[in-house]
């Protein structure tokens, strides 16, 4: 609803505008680094994980749990995330980002490295 009534308010230029032109250079720097790499990987979350309701009284921390699974959703390209392992018995990801429409790509570097690693027979140490 804040948005209906930012860009029916009259601050199209200010905010949606601004923000477009953010993206576009965001895709671009995505197509330029893509020039040079095939993927891009990276955690998916900027802390370990924890125990479901843990994090509750503090909101912020929670919603900056995903700051890094965003990214794809900005500049337009697909990622996948798939487990690597345990943490205190809690499943810990990685995320592979690739150019756009690079799906097939991004299952085959995930299928690779999960033959490698062969983490889903893992079993968390509680």
């Amino acid at each position: 609803m804040l948005g209906t009534f930012t860009l029916s308010a009259g601050y199209y230029d200010a905010y949606y505008k601004k923000a477009m032109q953010v993206r576009t250079l965001i895709k671009a720097d995505f197509a330029k680094v893509f020039k040079e790499v095939d993927v891009l990987v990276s955690p998916v979350s900027p802390t370990l994980p924890w125990k479901l309701g843990e994090k509750t009284a503090d909101p912020l921390k929670m919603y900056l749990s995903d700051i890094y699974t965003v990214t794809a959703n900005l500049a337009g390209i697909p990622g996948l995330s798939i487990p690597v392992g345990f943490e205190k018995g809690l499943p810990v990801g990685m995320q592979i980002l690739g150019p756009q429409f690079s799906e097939k790509l991004l299952y085959q570097v995930g299928h690779a490295f999960e033959e490698k690693h062969n983490f889903v027979n893992e079993k968390p140490n509680l």
